[in-house]
């Protein structure tokens, strides 16, 4: 049976589709290119101005000062103090203390004598120094100024508590 309507021209879909697909692409390619030059000079501009504010702003005031050199060890004053209840301990590890060089301040027994371990307690900005005096003892706990007050240094820079 004939189609009393023929297709002389006949194009396959295929092909069709694959023109239509070519030129969505091409038009998305040419959208991403001005959409880039368009917000690329405001974003280049933010981004200058970003950096120059950068170079020319003054360096923050919380930078601390990079430490000198630690003071000789006959210049730092030690308090040892016995926190473990044994007669005669702080009195032997003041003794290893002077013979590393430090300055004895003030021997005697902590506040309580529940220490467990020795601990090597600082105050301010001593902390290198503190590590330093652990290293010679050989104590492996160092502290900033926890659980004494300051009047138990008895004005040394660091204390030393004798612990179990």
């Amino acid at each position: 049976m004939e189609h009393a309507l023929s297709n002389h021209l006949e194009h396959p879909w295929r092909t069709i589709a694959v023109v239509a697909a070519g030129i969505a692409a091409l038009e998305l390619l040419v959208l991403i290119i001005a959409a880039a030059a368009l917000l690329a000079k405001p974003v280049a501009h933010h981004v200058k101005a970003a950096a120059i504010a950068h170079e020319t702003a003054a360096p923050p005031k919380t930078q601390k000062p990079t430490p000198g050199p630690l003071p000789l060890r006959s210049k730092i004053s030690v308090t040892v103090l016995n926190g473990n209840g044994v007669t005669g301990a702080a009195a032997v590890t003041a003794s290893r203390v002077r013979a590393r060089g430090y300055k004895i301040r003030f021997v005697g027994n902590a506040p309580s004598t529940g220490y467990g371990r020795s601990v090597v307690i600082y105050r301010g900005e001593r902390r290198a120094q503190a590590y330093r005096l652990s290293r010679d003892l050989g104590i492996r706990l160092i502290s900033p100024l926890d659980g004494l007050r300051p009047g138990s240094f008895r004005g040394a820079a660091l204390a030393v508590v004798i612990g179990g």
